[in-house]
């Protein structure tokens, strides 16, 4: 093989013999720390995306680099035919920090959503009382929780559906934020909805006050079980542990992912209590990866990271600066931006640049972001980051979208 060097060489490669499903920044990341990344050819860039928040503690974080390097030297899988000296304490830390009595351990985002929807279905039957087969679960225009072929079935975004039918039944969608509409849309075989306490994927598009706690009210009075994914926004990215939490609001169900696995390996979760958990029963459900001793050792270390409140306090104490910074910049280039704790979406307008045209030029200026939905940028540093470091990301869009108003 040709001797690799420059962005270009490894991008080309790639591009030869990987799949065509992602359109990355031309930039090849060769080693990361903390939230820094540097390319192949040298150039430093502040991340400010942070794995789509599964680097919410940053690139390599000592303690869970070193948690997953001590796990190497004694086991890294079991499959759950045996038990393992990691899964329990991982189980039990991370039930007592998002407030439920039972943990699913699985690895992806999207499985834990495929779990969670299992779980609910299966409720519905054998509890609710719901008529084989006539389960229903309400979700909202403009979801995103994965890619696989159930979850797609009630995407309403054409690039993740098309052409992947046929789909499969029992969801029905309404309108994101929507009250009236889920009241309307529950019936008697209605077993369950599913949320995003904040839909990242749609520009983090975050809900009217008043909409988590009214949903949870009518969830229960319903007799529907909340599904909240936290996956993106939950594990301390806007300042609470879980994005429910902001608003004081617990769900029946917790979809967890990304960041748990600190960045380092795939680590997801369904927590809930034991009335809804022990649906599951030995042989209905598995993973043979899913509550590996390694993963369940760097996600036990993520726990204790959470535990102390340390990163949830920092992305709470920066929101004020990060809004005021990117609302500034409202009719000097964009049209809308969205903040809660150290999460942020800015509609660009169209008539300036498209989203993707603002994540080349802030690369150029060596900050790393990504686009969404045409003309919107996603900003998700990591917890650690510091007011300075934020600053250095909002003065390079301030640059972007200046230079290009006055292009």
């Amino acid at each position: 093989m040709t001797e690799l060097s420059t962005n270009q060489d490894f991008i080309d490669l790639e591009d030869k013999v990987a799949a065509h499903n992602y359109s990355p920044l031309p930039v090849v990341v060769e080693h990361a720390e903390g939230i820094w990344v540097t390319d192949v050819e040298g150039n430093r860039y502040l991340d400010a995306l942070s794995g789509y928040s599964a680097l919410n503690f940053g690139h390599r974080h000592p303690a869970l680099v070193q948690a997953a390097k001590d796990q190497l030297d004694r086991s890294t899988l079991t499959s759950r035919a045996f038990h393992n000296d990691q899964l329990g304490p991982f189980c039990a830390k991370l039930a007592e920090l998002v407030g439920k009595d039972m943990i699913l351990p699985m690895n992806t985002g999207a499985e834990a959503v495929e779990t969670a929807l299992k779980i609910a279905r299966k409720w519905g039957y054998l509890v609710k009382g719901v008529p084989a087969e006539q389960a229903k679960i309400i979700v909202m225009d403009g979801n995103f929780h994965g890619r696989t072929t159930t979850i797609i079935s009630f995407s309403d975004d054409p690039e993740a559906r098309d052409h992947y039918g046929p789909y499969t039944q029992g969801f029905e969608s309404v309108p994101y934020g929507d009250l009236a509409a889920i009241e309307a849309a529950i019936d008697d075989h209605t077993v369950a909805v599913l949320v995003e306490p904040i839909q990242g994927e749609q520009g983090v598009k975050i809900p009217k006050e008043g909409f988590l706690p009214g949903l949870r009210e009518l969830c229960t009075a319903k007799n529907v079980l909340m599904i909240a994914d936290e996956i993106q926004a939950g594990l301390g990215r806007v300042g609470t542990t879980l994005a429910c939490q902001y608003e004081g609001v617990e769900a029946d169900l917790y979809t967890l992912g990304k960041a748990l696995g600190g960045g380092i390996v795939p680590v997801s979760a369904v927590a809930a209590d034991a009335e809804v958990m022990n649906v599951i029963t030995p042989g209905t459900h598995g993973s043979t990866f899913g509550g590996n001793p390694l993963a369940a050792a760097v996600g036990l270390a993520v726990c204790e990271l959470l535990e102390t409140g340390e990163h949830q306090q920092n992305a709470a104490n920066l929101e004020g600066q990060f809004r005021e910074a990117l609302e500034a910049l409202i009719g000097q280039g964009v049209d809308e931006v969205r903040v809660r704790g150290l999460w942020a979406g800015i509609d660009i307008s169209t008539d300036l640049m498209t989203g993707k045209e603002a994540c080349k030029k802030l690369a150029k200026k060596g900050v790393l972001a990504k686009d969404t939905h045409g003309s919107t940028i996603r900003l998700a540093p990591p917890l650690t980051i510091t007011s300075e470091e934020l600053k250095i990301i909002t003065d390079a869009l301030t640059e972007v979208v200046t230079e290009a108003k006055q292009a």
